[in-house]
C-alpha cells in the first residue's frame, strides 16, 4: 500500500461539537424568562383582571424601550457582527405610535414619563447597545424573540377582553416577517454564525439575563398600580 496520511488520524473519543449557541442562550434565561412571565403585573393582565388602562402602561413604557433599542439599531447598521440583526420588519416603535394614539389619545406624548425601572432599561441600553455588538444583541433577543412568542398572547388578549382590534394591538402584528416559525429558525441561525468566541458568549448570556432582569423591573414598577388598574 503507497501513499501517505493528511494528517493524524481521529481519536475515536474526539469531542463532539458544541452545543449551538442559540440554545445556550435560550437555556440561559429560562429561569429568569418564566419569573418575568409570573410576575404580579404580567399575571394581573393574562388573568384579564386589569382595564385597558392598565395595559396602557405598559404599552406607554415600552416606548421608551423601543425607541432607544431601535436607536441602537441605526446605530448597529455598519458593524459587521451587529448589521445582521438590524431587522426593520421587527421593529415596533412606530407600532407603539399608532396604538398609544388609540389607546391614550391625542397629546399622550407630553404625558407619558418613564418610571424609574424603564429609566435604568433606557440607560443601559445606550451604555451597552450602541458600541458593542453583543449587548445590542442581547437586548435585540430579549425583546423581540419574547414579542413573537408570549405577546402573542397578548395581542389576543387584548381582542377578546377589551374589543380592540388594527390600531392598539399592532405591536403585536408581525404579518411582514411571514411564518414565526420560519423566522425564529433564521433568527437562531444568526446567533450560531456569529463570530463569537466563549468568553464573547459567555458575556451576552450575562447581559441577555439582565435585560430580562431590567423588564422584570418595569413590571414590578407597573405591579404597584394594579389596585388602581383592577377591573371591576
Amino acid at each position: 500500500m503507497t501513499g501517505g496520511t493528511t494528517g493524524p488520524p481521529t481519536a475515536p473519543n474526539a469531542a463532539q461539537p458544541t452545543e449551538p449557541f442559540s440554545r445556550r442562550l435560550r437555556e440561559s434565561t429560562r429561569e429568569v424568562h418564566d419569573r418575568a412571565h409570573r410576575s404580579s403585573y404580567m399575571s394581573a393582565l393574562l388573568d384579564g383582571h386589569l382595564t385597558l388602562a392598565g395595559y396602557t402602561a405598559l404599552a406607554e413604557q415600552y416606548y421608551f424601550v423601543y425607541a432607544t433599542l431601535e436607536e441602537a439599531a441605526e446605530a448597529m447598521t455598519g458593524d459587521p457582527v451587529g448589521a445582521p440583526f438590524v431587522i426593520p420588519e421587527l421593529h415596533r416603535t412606530s407600532a407603539l405610535v399608532t396604538d398609544l394614539d388609540r389607546l391614550a389619545g391625542p397629546g399622550w406624548r407630553e404625558r407619558i414619563e418613564p418610571t424609574p425601572a424603564t429609566r435604568a432599561y433606557v440607560e443601559r441600553m445606550r451604555e451597552v447597545a450602541f458600541t458593542w455588538a453583543g449587548g445590542f444583541v442581547a437586548h435585540h433577543y430579549t425583546r423581540y424573540l419574547g414579542d413573537l412568542a408570549g405577546g402573542q398572547v397578548i395581542g389576543k388578549l387584548l381582542e377578546r377582553e377589551y374589543g380592540i382590534a388594527g390600531p392598539g394591538t399592532r405591536f403585536y402584528d408581525f404579518g411582514s416577517l411571514g411564518s414565526p416559525s420560519a423566522f425564529r429558525t433564521r433568527y437562531r441561525a444568526l446567533l450560531d454564525e456569529a463570530p463569537w468566541d466563549e468568553a464573547e458568549r459567555s458575556r451576552i448570556m450575562a447581559e441577555t439575563v439582565a435585560a430580562f432582569e431590567l423588564n422584570i423591573a418595569v413590571l414590578d414598577d407597573l405591579a404597584d398600580a394594579i389596585d388602581t388598574h383592577r377591573a371591576a
